[in-house]
């Protein structure tokens, strides 16, 4: 077995959760999972556990809570009770108390009302992980939001602060979602930031194949587009950890590779001044 690489983290979203793919992301050193309690038709808690078996303890196991089931689709709540209960029902069917809960994607409920009622519901929200994580039901607890500006404007050192932030990370993120993440780590100052989704939801984009981001990386001629698109990533914003999803072992092997390649980080800094142009100029 390699080295663990705790910067890359399997994510399950859209995976079918077979256990070949975990073996051979334990072979490969990744021994972080990430998944949700809405994952796989909200059956995949369970799931894992059952595919997972004796290997499930290599790994450590991070999940979000803040959707539910509402007959064929799901809705989205931040009621504290309703939290506590999803924590609940996520140790019972992974069989073990998660590593990391993320809240996930709070700015659902938090696009209406008074500033200040939103500001306390996500407060309470908070509160509930934090205790959970303070009676140790969970290792730790997060905020994961795919699109964080609704959080940055609510954000406030009085709230209870994050052990890790996710959000999304990459070439195809735009500089309004750059720029509220970067402001949510300032005003909470977690202990980490995640990174996901870091090639915009698939390699196979046409957006891959117009451009090369082979230019991001110092030896370019040693690196795929993929490898360069992902290794990149970890810089928009600068992140501690990568949740890249995939059922194709040979995709996680060449992701697990790209982490020994350097970044050319004068590019990304040339790529950032320019987007953030591009933003003003809209």
């Amino acid at each position: 077995m390699r080295p663990a690489h705790p910067r890359l983290v399997l994510g399950l979203h859209r995976s079918r959760h077979e256990r070949s793919l975990l073996t051979a992301a334990a072979d490969l050193g990744v021994t972080a999972i990430d998944t949700s309690s809405n994952y796989f038709s909200f059956h995949s808690h369970r799931v894992l556990a059952e595919t997972a078996g004796d290997l499930l303890p290599e790994f450590t196991v991070s999940t979000k809570v803040g959707y539910f089931p509402a007959g064929n689709t799901s809705e989205h709540s931040l009621d504290p009770d309703r939290l506590r209960t999803a924590l609940d029902d996520a140790f019972r069917d992974l069989g073990r108390e998660p590593d990391l809960v993320f809240l996930h994607n709070p700015e659902h409920s938090l696009s209406h009302g008074p500033r200040a009622q939103r500001q306390d519901r996500l407060a309470a929200a908070c509160s509930a992980l934090a205790d959970a994580a303070a009676a140790g039901l969970v290792g730790s607890w997060g905020i994961s939001s795919w699109d964080p500006r609704p959080l940055a404007d609510l954000a406030e050192p009085s709230l209870p602060r994050p052990d890790v932030l996710m959000v999304r990370a990459g070439l195809l993120v735009g500089g309004e979602i750059l720029d509220a993440s970067e402001t949510l780590v300032s005003r909470w100052r977690p202990s980490a930031l995640w990174g996901m989704s870091p090639f915009g939801g698939s390699t196979t984009e046409g957006v891959w194949k117009r451009f090369d981001p082979r230019v991001f990386v110092e030896a370019p001629q040693d690196c795929s587009r993929a490898q360069a698109a992902f290794r990149a990533a970890f810089h928009l914003p600068c992140v501690d950890a990568m949740a890249a999803g995939t059922n194709d072992a040979a995709h996680l092997e060449e992701l697990s590779n790209s982490l020994t390649h350097e970044v050319n980080v004068a590019a990304i800094a040339q790529y950032r001044r320019l987007a953030a142009r591009n933003g003003q100029r809209d």
